[in-house]
Order: structure tokens, then C-alpha cells, then sequence
């Protein structure tokens, strides 16, 4: 038992290496582990109680239909936020636009916080795993004064935190303040996480791929060619490679950051820009997979590089293992692979 550690001993133990002042990412951080409890609960209801299931007959501003988790999670998410005096906006997947806190630390918080309060909701009805993604960036408009859009626009190499929740057969918080990767899993009877993932390491090359091929025909002649490879029979270099997609970014992307792997979602004939947002779901997911090891990109350059230019823009991510991100980029690039 002497080994054992908690997320609030790790986190406390370990925020020397956080860039600016002692104690606010722990209480930002306890906050994010106070939702993601309330969120376990409720889940875990899911199929007794129907006020989670299904959805809610409105759209999102992406355009896509809200479930009855998305709003629930989002609220959540908003108030145990505002709760805290670090914080002093917060930019959804769910809000047209940023939301400003009004109270004091709207003024005087000095972080904002960008999520997506739930990633793949309608996969609960078929229970599969769901999950949190957020990042945490440090306001660059005067403390004192009420944020605005500039706060959030930042490119992800501006993150100062980020990381996902898993709700899944065990609820996991996984995250980076920049000083590697580590995991921690959620005890339901006594109701805390403990460090169970130590210093994250993703393989650097992996023999898992994660596309949707229902996709295939409106994907580049050179994706079409990347994946052609994948599935080629090369004893020499361990392919073919195993085709994993379960439709959770998070899903995919955890496992795939444990195991190894490629993670792919790229811009189609249909969806020219990509179809994943940059800021709280590809920029965080970049952080945590190069702060363990592995590569993102967009196809043209590395997604923490990229400059965004509104709330809720999107992008092509290619990420995981390095070696397969760089084969990857290899086609994409018309070069020779390995």
C-alpha cells in the first residue's frame, strides 16, 4: 500500500513542474475529478434512468444531433469550473460561443479552459466507452479585465495542461501539464483515482491502424495508398497491421496510446477541412500523444503549429506512434517509407 498514490498526492507532489503559480492547477485539476465522478455515477445509470439516453431534438452549433448526455455533461463541466477562481471562461463543443464568467474570477482568472464535455455520447446507448477531452491554456488579455476570444484562439503549443476522462470498463483521467503522461483509475467504492499509469509511454511504432473505411472512397489517393500498406503482408516489418476502429476518438486514441498505433481522421472530398475540431479535441489529444512519445499531424504540418482562426474550426489529425505517423506523412509526401 506504501506505493499507492492518489491524483491529488500526485498532483500536489508534482506542481513544481507546472510553468506559473503553485496550487492553481491542483484546484483546476480537482475540479475536472469532482465532474468526472459526478459523470461516472450517472453513467453508470445509464439503462436504469432514461434522463441521459436519447436525444434531445436540437442540434449543436457543428451541426450535429445533441443527446441528452451532451447537455448534461456540458452544464456540469460549466459549474464545476466556475467554481473555481482559476478559471474565467470556458469554450464548448456545445456553445455557439465562448461562456464568460460573471462572478470574480471572471476577471481575475487566469486560465480558460476548452472541452469537449462528452466524445461519442450516442455510443452509451450501445455501451461503449465515452469520454471528457479538455486543455487548458493560460489568458493572454490583461488579468483584471473580463477574457475574450483571443484567450481561446491560441495554438496548442500555448497548452499548459490537457488531458481526457474514459468512462469505460473503469473510469480514467489520463493527462499532461507538459512533464509526460500518467493515468489514473477511479475506485468507485471509496471514491478516489489513483496513479495506475505511470509516465505513459506510446510504442514507437505500433500494429494497430484506426480509420473509418466506410469513408474509403472519398479519401486522398495517398491515404488510399497508407492504407494499402497497412494491409500488405511484410513479415520484416510486422504487417499486415490490425484494423481498430471503435467510432470514440477517445476510445481509439487510448488504445492506441497504450498498445500502439495510428489514429486517422482525415479531411475527405466531403469534408475538405477535416471533420474533428482543432481546439478541444485535436489540439489536447496532440499534447498528451507528444508529451508521451508519439507524433500528430494534420498531413501538411504538426497539429500544435497550427494557428486557428475561430472557435470551433476543424482539422484533418493524423497521430499515435511516431514511426507510423511518419510513414504516414512519408505517402502523403510522395517519399520513400522508413
Amino acid at each position: 500500500m506504501k506505493d499507492i498514490i492518489t491524483m491529488g498526492e500526485f498532483v500536489i507532489k508534482n506542481q513544481g513542474d507546472f510553468p506559473y503559480a503553485k496550487g492553481e492547477l491542483s484546484s483546476l485539476l480537482s475540479a475536472l475529478r469532482l465532474a468526472a465522478k459526478v459523470m461516472n455515477s450517472q453513467i453508470n445509470k445509464a439503462g436504469l434512468v432514461d434522463h441521459l439516453l436519447g436525444s434531445v431534438g436540437t442540434q449543436n452549433i457543428q451541426g450535429e444531433e445533441q443527446k441528452k448526455l451532451d447537455l448534461y455533461a456540458n452544464e456540469l463541466f460549466i459549474k464545476a469550473l466556475k467554481a473555481r477562481d482559476q478559471v474565467c471562461g470556458i469554450a464548448s463543443e456545445e456553445e455557439e460561443k465562448v461562456v464568460l464568467f460573471e462572478n470574480e474570477s471572471g476577471v481575475n482568472g487566469k486560465y480558460v479552459v476548452l472541452i469537449d464535455p462528452i466524445d461519442g455520447s450516442s455510443n452509451i446507448e450501445v455501451n461503449v466507452s465515452i469520454g471528457t477531452i479538455f486543455a487548458i491554456y493560460r489568458r493572454i488579455t490583461p488579468i483584471g479585465k473580463p477574457a475574450s476570444l483571443e484567450d481561446f484562439l491560441q495554438p496548442g503549443n500555448k497548452q499548459v495542461a490537457a488531458g481526457y476522462i474514459i468512462f469505460g470498463s473503469s473510469t480514467m483521467i489520463v493527462f499532461t501539464t507538459g512533464n509526460g503522461v500518467n493515468g489514473f483509475t477511479y475506485d468507485p467504492a471509496i471514491g478516489v483515482f489513483y496513479l495506475s499509469h505511470p509516465n505513459i509511454k506510446i510504442p514507437e511504432k505500433g500494429k494497430i491502424y484506426s480509420i473509418n473505411e466506410g469513408n474509403y472512397e472519398y479519401f486522398s489517393p495517398s491515404l488510399k495508398d497508407y492504407i494499402h500498406y497497412c494491409k500488405q503482408i511484410d513479415p520484416a516489418t510486422n504487417r499486415p497491421y490490425a484494423g481498430r476502429y471503435i467510432g470514440s476518438m477517445i476510445a481509439d486514441f487510448h488504445r492506441n496510446l497504450l498498445k500502439g498505433g495510428i489514429y486517422m481522421y482525415p479531411a475527405t472530398s466531403d469534408a475538405p477541412k477535416g471533420k474533428l475540431r482543432l481546439l478541444y479535441e485535436c489540439n489536447p489529444m496532440a499534447f498528451l500523444i507528444e508529451q508521451a512519445g508519439g507524433k500528430a499531424c494534420d498531413g501538411e504540418q504538426r497539429i500544435m503549429d497550427i494557428v486557428p482562426t475561430e472557435l470551433h474550426e476543424r482539422t484533418a489529425i493524423f497521430v499515435g506512434s511516431s514511426k507510423m505517423v511518419e510513414d504516414l506523412e512519408a505517402f502523403h509526401n510522395k517519399k520513400e517509407v522508413g
